[in-house]
């Protein structure tokens, strides 16, 4: 792995455009190596500052033709946009099956865009565990916007909007999505419903399905009721509508000190997973595990309860 000089540099050429600098870091991230906390320090100053949308939906709405023109309509606007696209796991080299979606090659040579395929690697939520630290990488590396497109797995999916300041969540007429979507809490997560394919007959039903499931707020309700947007993404029509709903949402987020709440919210959970991950090595580490072990047969066997156990377990690895 690199060492703490070489994180600094590559860093600095992340930042200087260099896509190269910008995989190795991710690289990095992924390896969850011993040198992870350097890179996340040498990345903090500089993060903060890109807009990150969330993409999801059930499998065969059209996520990643959905997320190309999305990186086309920012790219038009001189944005600088980075890609996370987390695909499920290869069950033999726990790689991304997807590759670096092919889907999105228009935009492979443009240096303004900056596409990167993560596997789930069995991660529960349809993200990769290394999201968040990905995030700080395209963060850091100057992009304006980061779209993260979750693997099509229903109700897990519901993780995405604790990354997200805008959490977009894509159905198809045709499919059964507004009921199915609306059982799975799917939509209880959305801050802008699309409605993709909207050239395909049922697109009107779906919609008008969608607006009744949105209820509209009483007075003084202040809360937000997420647009429904139609498009078809293939064609490119409504994505002008469909950013201009995240823009929207970006600005009740900021008009209502939202979107600080929310990165805090993010940054907390980070905190935490990072704490409770060392926290299991270090409950691993005490005697080879035989701690834990042996508190789980005194809780079957009666002597002890589990939170005294874990009163116990705690009280171990602080000792």
């Amino acid at each position: 792995m690199a060492r703490t000089a070489d994180v600094a540099e590559l860093v600095d050429r992340a930042r200087a455009g260099q896509p190269r600098a910008v995989a190795r870091l991710l690289s990095l991230v992924e390896e969850a190596g011993p040198r992870l906390p350097e890179v996340a320090r040498a990345l903090a100053p500089h993060a903060g500052r890109a807009r990150v949308i969330g993409l999801t939906g059930a499998p065969g709405v059209g996520k990643s033709t959905s997320t190309s023109a999305l990186v086309a309509a920012y790219r038009a606007r001189g944005r600088r946009v980075g890609v996370l696209a987390v695909d499920p796991s290869s069950p033999f080299s726990g790689g991304a099956l997807l590759g670096d979606r092919v889907r999105m090659g228009e935009h492979a040579t443009d240096p303004g865009v900056f596409i990167r395929s993560m596997a789930t690697r069995g991660h529960l939520g349809g993200l990769s565990w290394a999201t968040p630290q990905a995030l700080r990488v395209l963060d850091a590396a100057g992009c304006d916007v980061v779209l993260v497109e979750t693997v099509g797995v229903g109700q897990s999916e519901v993780e995405v909007v604790s990354l997200a300041d805008t959490t977009v969540v894509l159905l198809a007429p045709g499919m059964g999505d507004g009921v199915q979507a609306a059982k799975a809490g799917i939509l209880e997560v959305a801050d802008v419903l699309v409605v993709n394919k909207a050239d395909r007959d049922g697109a009107d039903a779906t919609v008008r399905d969608l607006k009744r499931m949105v209820s509209p707020g009483g007075p003084g309700d202040a809360r937000w009721r997420p647009p429904v947007v139609r498009a078809a993404a293939t064609r490119g029509e409504g994505i002008a509508d469909v950013v201009a709903a995240i823009d929207a949402h970006h600005d009740w987020l900021c008009g209502r000190g939202e979107l600080a709440r929310r990165r805090a919210r993010r940054a907390a959970g980070e905190i935490e997973a990072i704490a409770v991950a060392r926290l299991r090595s270090r409950f691993g580490g005490l005697g080879g595990g035989t701690a834990l072990a042996t508190l789980a047969e005194r809780v079957v066997a009666g002597e002890l309860d589990p939170y005294a156990a874990a009163d116990q377990l705690v009280e171990g690895v602080g000792a």
